[in-house]
């Protein structure tokens, strides 16, 4: 059996983090933005630590596991 949860949580976090889609930390004009699609260098260090965190205390503090076939 093969664990498919960091392929799963990496690719759903990605699209959830990435910055300017659905939300922007800090936002080039206010300090959260919704659904601006424009990005900076500061939102994608910001997105790019949550996404580090939350991957890492999900995959390994909580032990999401996902086994298939």
């Amino acid at each position: 059996m093969v664990d498919w949860a960091p392929v799963i949580l990496g690719l759903v976090l990605f699209i959830l983090l990435s910055p300017g889609l659905v939300f922007q930390v800090p936002g080039n004009h206010h300090n959260i933005e919704f659904g601006s699609f424009t990005t900076n260098g500061k939102a994608i260090l910001v997105h790019t630590l949550l996404f580090f965190g939350i991957f890492t205390i999900l995959m390994l503090a909580v032990g999401v596991h996902i086994y298939m076939g």
